[in-house]
C-alpha cells in the first residue's frame, strides 16, 4: 500500500466538487497490474460522471477514463504485461485521475516505441471511439459524404482524419471560424458554422438535395433533430455522446415519416467487447497514426492539480482538439 495524489468527487456537482487529495493504492491482485500514470486524457465523459449524468457506484470516487503510463507491478497469473512496459488504456470504469492505479490487465494496451505517452493518453479513448464509429457502427465507404457534429472536438477531429484517409468527404459543424479552420486542417471538406448558418440547408445544398447516409453525433440533445433532418432515406444517425444534453423521448413513428431512418446510441464498451477485439481496433488505430493519416493535436495541457480549470474550459467550449492532465 502506498499514498499518491488523485482527483475524487465526494458528491455530484460543478467543477468545484473535484478534490485533489491523497489516496491509498494497493498491490495488484490476480489478473491485475499497477500502473504509474505519466499522462491522463481529459474527456467530456468525465464531466458526466462528475455531474451525475453517469452514475458512480459510491462516494468518494476517482473519475477519468483514459491514461498512459508504465507498469510497476503485476499480480498473480499476469502474462499480458510486465513491469517496465509502457501502456495505455480506455478504462471500463472511472479510475484515471490519479498518479497511480491498479486495474485489470484485460484493458491494457502495450504501446509501440514510436508513440509518446502524452499522445497515447490523448488518443487511446478518442482514437478507439473514432475507429469503432467509422469501422464498426457504420463502416464508411470511399466516395460517400458524411456529417460530423462538433468536428473540431477531440473525437470529431479524429473522425475527420479517418474519413479523409478512407476517401470520404466530410461535412462538419463547428461554433467559430477558428474551429472551422482547425476542422478543415484535419480533413473536414465543408465546415459549417452552426452559430451563423442553416446546417440542414447547407447539407442539402452540398448533397444536391439527397441527404447523407450517416451522421456521427457526439453532442446529443442540442443537435439530434438536426442530425435526423440531414439524413437521406434509410440513413443512420449514430449518437455516441451527450455533450449537448440528453435526447428526450420521441415517437418512433417519426423515423418512418422522415424516410425510414435508423438511429443508434453506440457505446465504446460494446465495441471493445473482449481483449481480442480491443487489440484489433487498437492495431488499426495505431497503423493509421503511424502512417500519418491520423494525428492527435494536444492543444491543452493542465497539471492534474489544476483539474478544476480544465473542466471549466471543457464545459465552456474553450478547448479544441485533445486535452491532457499531467500528474
Amino acid at each position: 500500500m502506498s499514498t499518491v495524489y488523485a482527483v475524487r468527487v465526494h458528491k455530484t456537482g460543478g467543477p468545484e466538487e473535484l478534490r485533489y487529495e491523497k489516496v491509498e493504492v494497493g498491490a495488484p491482485g490476480v489478473g491485475e497490474a499497477r500502473v504509474r500514470h505519466t499522462a491522463i486524457g481529459l474527456n467530456f465523459t468525465d464531466i458526466h460522471f462528475r455531474t451525475g449524468r453517469y452514475p458512480l457506484p459510491h462516494f468518494p470516487h476517482i473519475i477519468g477514463m483514459e491514461a498512459a503510463g508504465v507498469v510497476t507491478a503485476v499480480g498473480e497469473g499476469v502474462t499480458e504485461v510486465r513491469p517496465g512496459d509502457r501502456v495505455a488504456y480506455a478504462s471500463e470504469k472511472p479510475r484515471a485521475y490519479a498518479q497511480e492505479t491498479v486495474m485489470p490487465v484485460t484493458r491494457l494496451i502495450r504501446l509501440p516505441d514510436w508513440i509518446d505517452d502524452q499522445t497515447a493518453a490523448a488518443a487511446t479513448l478518442k482514437g478507439l471511439t473514432g475507429q469503432y464509429l467509422v469501422r464498426g457502427v457504420y463502416p464508411i465507404k470511399r466516395g460517400e459524404t458524411i456529417l460530423v457534429q462538433a468536428a473540431a472536438g477531440g473525437v470529431g477531429i479524429i473522425i475527420c482524419q479517418m474519413a479523409k484517409h478512407l476517401g470520404v468527404k466530410v461535412i462538419g459543424t463547428v461554433s467559430t471560424a477558428e474551429k472551422a479552420a482547425l476542422a478543415k486542417q484535419n480533413g473536414c471538406d465543408y465546415p459549417i458554422l452552426y452559430t451563423r448558418e442553416d446546417v440542414v440547408g447547407r447539407v442539402r445544398e452540398i448533397t444536391k438535395g439527397e441527404g447523407l447516409p450517416v451522421v456521427y453525433d457526439g453532442v446529443g440533445g442540442s443537435t439530434y433533430e438536426t442530425s435526423l433532418k440531414c439524413l437521406r432515406r434509410r440513413g443512420l444517425a449514430v449518437v455516441y455522446g451527450s455533450a449537448g444534453g440528453v435526447i428526450p423521448p420521441f415517437d418512433l413513428w417519426r423515423l418512418n415519416r422522415m424516410g425510414s431512418l435508423y438511429v443508434t446510441f453506440a457505446g465504446l464498451a460494446d465495441y471493445l467487447h473482449d481483449r481480442k477485439e480491443m487489440l484489433e481496433r487498437a492495431e488499426d488505430l495505431f497503423a493509421m497514426m503511424k502512417s500519418g493519416a491520423v494525428n492527435v493535436p494536444i492543444n491543452q495541457r493542465y497539471p492534474l492539480a489544476d483539474v478544476t480549470r480544465a473542466h471549466r474550459d471543457l464545459e465552456g467550449r474553450r478547448t479544441s482538439g485533445a486535452s491532457i492532465l499531467l500528474p
